[in-house]
């Protein structure tokens, strides 16, 4: 491990969380995004300690972290490695405040509501309101299905078939997700807060199945929607439905590297050609 360890950054003395969350964060993105490559040797506790300014204590607890992620493993007498197999399920939010650290921030992404999307980005968002993180641009695509034609998903449980008031249900879900994801990216630029912040959303008449993001075309995370029978309320009455559960779905990450041929870059690239293809053929512009 080279003794130059400028690509961790340094602790935010203004952010609320603790030392070893934030240094859980930033170990956690540099691995991820293969600073820090399968196989790699960590700092030592040591060598992180000293970095941070913190006790060894606290990058104890940070590592303790990462292992109970799963990113790293300890070996005796030797220190802690970066796991050989880093594609597994992850947590979206950190990621996302991480691609905020950027000067220039885009984010795609292709599901049903947009409501986990729309949760993941309001901290991050706060994050430039509090002046904790300063991008000079926002660019953000989001492409849903569109709740106004008929759909395989969400369905009435009785049927299995499309419904009208099923489909209401998930447009109100999906309007207030757009809505906010806009309303919140632009107020940055009404405030003054980044020289350039712009939503486009496009809705299509595709199923939805999967949930993609892609941030800064370097990184992609991808999962499945679990469709579940539950019982839901509409027009006042309890009516049980298929409908997809986004806040369960298992993402998996996949970043570009230098190996053009890799399994992580190749499919960072088709996700990107996929994306832009249905964007420009039958994705058609939301209307507020």
């Amino acid at each position: 491990m080279t003794a130059n360890l400028d690509f961790l950054g340094d602790l935010d003395p203004d952010d609320p969380r603790q030392a070893s969350q934030q240094i859980a964060n930033v170990l956690r993105a540099a691995i991820l995004t293969r600073k820090l490559a399968p196989g790699d040797k960590l700092p030592s506790q040591p060598e992180l300690a000293s970095r941070y300014g913190v006790a060894r204590e606290t990058v104890k607890r940070a590592l303790e972290t990462l292992r109970a992620e799963r990113l790293i493993v300890s070996r005796q007498g030797s220190g802690a490695f970066v796991r050989a197999q880093t594609q597994r399920p992850v947590e979206l939010r950190p990621l996302i405040e991480a691609a905020f650290e950027h000067a220039h921030v885009a984010i795609d992404f292709a599901g049903f509501s947009g409501e986990t999307l729309r949760d993941a980005l309001a901290e991050a968002l706060d994050m430039v309101r509090a002046g904790r993180s300063a991008p000079e641009s926002i660019a953000i695509r989001a492409m849903l299905s569109d709740m106004s034609v008929p759909m395989a998903l969400p369905a009435l449980a009785a049927t299995g078939a499309d419904d009208a008031a099923v489909r209401r249900r998930a447009d109100r879900i999906t309007r207030r997700s757009a809505d906010g994801i806009i309303d919140q990216v632009h107020e940055l630029a009404d405030l003054g807060l980044v020289k350039s912040a712009t939503v486009q959303v496009r809705v299509h008449g595709l199923a939805p199945t999967f949930k993609l993001y892609m941030l800064n075309n370097r990184e992609a995370f991808f999962g499945y929607y679990p469709v579940v029978p539950r019982e839901v309320t509409i027009g006042g009455e309890q009516v049980e439905i298929f409908d997809l559960m986004g806040r369960d779905a298992t993402l998996f990450h996949y970043a570009v590297d230098d190996d053009d041929a890799s399994h992580g870059t190749q499919f960072v690239e088709s996700s990107r050609l996929w994306f832009d293809s249905v964007w420009n053929s039958v994705a058609r512009e939301y209307q507020q």
